[in-house]
């Protein structure tokens, strides 16, 4: 939602009130001080101050709200008394515009509930943008998608009533005779989408995939991970809890359709790469504990940028020594990405009964990037990684963040760097399916990334579905 645009309503301010006294009620031109608090997003309760009370509650009010010395309508409303109130006079509610509370409490800020019905015209407007051989190729989808689901979710009807494990079983057998027919209808539309598309703008992109996401919507919504990536209840898709179901690899939710869905989106060469990343991190992390340069150390510095909860852990710490040999430093701004990573080592330590050095430090990029003193803040790591975060950066951005990271690396240290490559499978798929646009680079590309720390040795690599590629950078023993 947006802040409001509209003006809002100039009030005279000549009655006097006290500092804490912000909200007002405007009946007839009797105004009343309260005082407010949240009760819901959208609605206050309120206690009358200096002993003013309306003599007739359901007359026409209006709630104004005090700022910078003036005041501000915010239109008219209605008091609900009764029960329920704990000792509050009443709870208001808005009767026209519907203002977030939690907002104006929290930010100052002026965010109406309608604000977003602002733009409806607009958005009615996009579908005359779209190509008609892409309005065919989604109507036909569209189509087809339906007489998928249809035929499951009618099947999944006639065995509905049998008990847990029967369903289970038979649910398993139709997976297994048809879900390999619908993962190749799956494919081959994706194989059409990009034939279509390959050549639009960026901004082109970002219209069609607009309007493709609107008309299969309820379809997008049956697949866990393609749904979350949608919603973004975090705020941005690839969150944790994405990187744990594309982990899993498995079968998920709630009809034959949507785990067939889930399976599908999970099994795509982009997710592939992600649990390829994994294996290959815990390889590195195992090849330098037993690199001679760094033999004598106590234990190994490592830094994880961008950590989500770092399943990772699981494939590098697997013996008691594992979990000795290491000091690791988890760096991400998701506090529930790393809560989940805490609940990880905690199920290590109990497993291997030994003690594991973690720092969980909650740092934005934008931290990083302003912080004068971060080295030492953070010291220096012996190895740097960072999975999935440059493909949101631009390259400004990116090369202004790899040249801080760089300064956080011990001379004869290792930093890993992952990026999606343009030749991904899977863009489209995660750009018009799941609203998960990144920034695709080529090895080239990649590489300039580096060129403000020119004494570094670096190499570009790919894990093996050539998905995501790596920047493989070393630190000279001499170098600080």
């Amino acid at each position: 939602m947006e802040t409001a645009k509209t003006p809002l309503q100039l009030i005279d301010t000549s009655t006097e009130v006290s500092a804490q006294e912000k909200f007002f009620l405007l009946q007839g031109v009797r105004k009343f001080p309260i005082h407010a608090e949240s009760a819901s997003r959208y609605s206050l309760f309120f206690r009358y101050a200096k002993e003013h009370h309306f003599t007739n509650s359901d007359g026409p009010v209006s709630l104004i709200y005090k700022k910078n010395g003036t005041c501000l309508e915010l239109g008219p409303c209605s008091i609900i008394t009764g029960s329920g109130l704990n000792g509050y006079s009443g709870r208001i509610v808005f009767l026209h515009d519907v203002y977030d509370i939690e907002s104006l409490f929290s930010k100052n800020n002026f965010k109406k509930l309608q604000d977003p019905l602002k733009d409806l015209p607009a958005l009615l407007a996009r579908k005359e943008t779209i190509q008609p051989s892409f309005k065919e190729f989604t109507s036909d989808l569209t189509y087809d998608l339906n007489v998928y689901k249809n035929l499951f979710d009618n099947l999944d009807s006639t065995y509905s009533e049998e008990p847990e494990e029967v369903q289970f079983s038979v649910q398993k057998a139709i997976i297994e005779t048809e879900g390999d027919n619908f993962r190749d209808f799956l494919d081959k539309k994706l194989k059409e989408l990009e034939n279509i598309v390959k050549d639009f703008s960026a901004e082109e992109h970002q219209r069609h995939g607009f309007y493709f996401r609107k008309q299969l919507w309820n379809f997008l919504m049956c697949c866990p991970l393609i749904a979350r990536s949608n919603l973004k209840p975090r705020g941005y898709p690839g969150d944790s809890e994405m990187m744990r179901m594309i982990y899993l690899n498995d079968y998920q939710g709630e009809s034959t359709f949507s785990k067939l869905m889930q399976k599908h989106a999970v099994t795509h060469p982009a997710a592939q790469s992600v649990r390829n990343r994994i294996k290959l991190i815990s390889s590195i992390i195992g090849r330098i504990r037993n690199d001679t340069v760094f033999s004598t150390e106590a234990k190994l510095k490592i830094l994880s940028i961008g950590s989500g909860s770092a399943l990772e852990l699981q494939n590098t710490l697997k013996t008691p020594q594992d979990c000795k040999s290491f000091h690791f430093s988890l760096l991400d701004q998701d506090s529930l990405a790393l809560s989940e990573a805490s609940v990880l080592i905690e199920g290590i330590k109990r497993k291997f009964k030994q003690d594991i050095d973690v720092d969980f430090l909650k740092y934005s990029i934008r931290t990083m990037l302003l912080s004068r003193q971060l080295k030492e803040k953070l010291g220096q790591f012996h190895f740097i990684y960072s999975m999935g975060l440059f493909d949101y950066f631009t390259a400004p951005v990116a090369k202004a963040l790899i040249k801080r990271i760089y300064q956080l690396l011990a001379p004869g240290g290792r930093m890993i760097i992952g990026n999606f490559h343009v030749s991904n499978p899977s863009r489209y798929y995660m750009e018009y399916w799941c609203d998960w646009f990144l920034i695709h680079r080529t090895e080239a590309e990649f590489s300039t990334l580096m060129d403000d720390c020119p004494s570094a040795e670096i190499s570009v690599f790919f894990e093996d579905t050539g998905s995501q590629m790596f920047l493989d950078i070393h630190k000279h023993d001499d170098e600080m």
